[in-house]
């Protein structure tokens, strides 16, 4: 057995490894079809979250008919003004006159209610690729090991799981979903659309499997910043084993762009508490190197640096208004992710009718 624990939280990627081998560094075609959603969305998940809406602090700029109440343009009888077509809009709503005078796409815009376009960005860097909770009690459905033959509920698991739920909210209220998948880069992504399909094509994705490099959050951001061209709610699901610096610096750019955040923060029980007992060789899993140590001699000091960085996080993203979770990959996704999502709604309204 072969552990790798982050020496210094927050400031390193590495992270804790059990088992004979991580996870391949690349997806498997074998694995490149369909896969079964309930693997990483347990159903009593789904019936919890059916009800909830997801609602962005900011004003949402919306490009097809929803639930989001705004005082931007929607679809509806009183026209109001054009805006250029956007890859995924309604074609129902192109002004074809404009076009025959123009050669442009545009579409109408009417006062009514918006939607919300949701980006959620899965970490998916070599830390991700630990766990200690077994796959078999965590998925719900029995299955042994996740489709790439791993026996440990994985932090990217977790992650998946997270994704998948925030993703079924929003395209049952009918709003557009985009997603991201990423380490030092994006590495897979799905555009924006609520297309019936969008589902099986997130799940899809998804099963992706993390690879060895280390995360920047920085340069993801980057990357999906370029194709916003209308305000977001972005969810972030990572472990954000970063240093506090660079992401306060992507955070900021977030923030510029007047986009609204969920930070979920996805750590795994033994990662945090780190209670083992013998010494043993603790290897990072993004390159870092191996070191044999007593971690008995270390765990105060480790889980004081832990806790710290937990805490920095936190604070970062409530000093830029934005929402953070911290998720226990031992703890049942559906009540925790529903009492989350019940109270961001709850202050929301609270402060539109303040």
């Amino acid at each position: 057995m072969s552990e790798a624990p982050p020496s210094q939280p927050g400031t390193t990627s590495t992270s804790i490894r059990t088992g004979p081998s991580p996870r391949p560094a690349a997806a498997d075609p074998s694995h490149a079809g369909e896969h079964d959603a309930t693997l990483y969305l347990h159903p009593q998940t789904l019936s919890r979250l059916g009800t909830f809406e997801l609602r962005a602090k900011m004003i949402v700029e919306g490009v097809m008919s929803g639930m989001h109440r705004s005082p931007y343009k929607g679809f509806s009888v009183e026209f109001a003004q054009h805006r250029p077509y956007v890859a995924g809009d309604d074609l129902r709503h192109l002004d074809w006159k404009v076009y025959g005078r123009s050669d442009k796409l545009y579409l109408k815009q009417y006062e009514q209610e918006t939607s919300l376009d949701l980006v959620v960005l899965v970490d998916a860097s070599g830390s991700m690729n630990y766990g200690s909770r077994l796959f078999s009690e965590a998925s719900g459905q029995g299955v042994k090991t996740s489709p790439s033959g791993q026996s440990e509920w994985t932090k990217y698991d977790h992650a998946t799981a997270t994704a998948a739920a925030y993703a079924y909210m929003a395209l049952r209220q009918g709003d557009r979903v985009g997603l991201g998948i990423f380490a030092d880069a994006l590495i897979d992504a799905a555009d924006r659309t609520s297309a019936s399909s969008q589902w099986r094509k997130i799940v899809n994705i998804l099963s992706k499997h993390p690879v060895g490099e280390a995360s920047d959050i920085g340069r993801v951001i980057d990357q999906t910043l370029a194709k916003l061209n209308n305000r977001c709610l972005i969810v972030l699901v990572s472990d954000f084993f970063e240093d506090p610096q660079r992401l306060r610096t992507a955070l900021a750019r977030i923030k510029h762009h007047r986009h609204d955040v969920i930070l979920s923060q996805i750590v795994d029980q033994q990662e945090r508490e780190f209670r083992f007992t013998d010494a043993a060789p603790f290897e990072g899993l993004e390159g870092e190197g191996r070191v044999r140590l007593d971690p008995r001699a270390i765990r105060s000091a480790y889980c004081q640096a832990f806790e710290e960085h937990l805490d920095t996080v936190e604070k970062l993203a409530r000093s830029f208004g934005f929402d953070y979770q911290l998720v226990d990959t031992h703890g049942w996704l559906g009540p925790s992710l529903a009492s989350f999502v019940s109270r961001r709604n709850a202050i929301l309204k609270r402060t539109k009718a303040g």
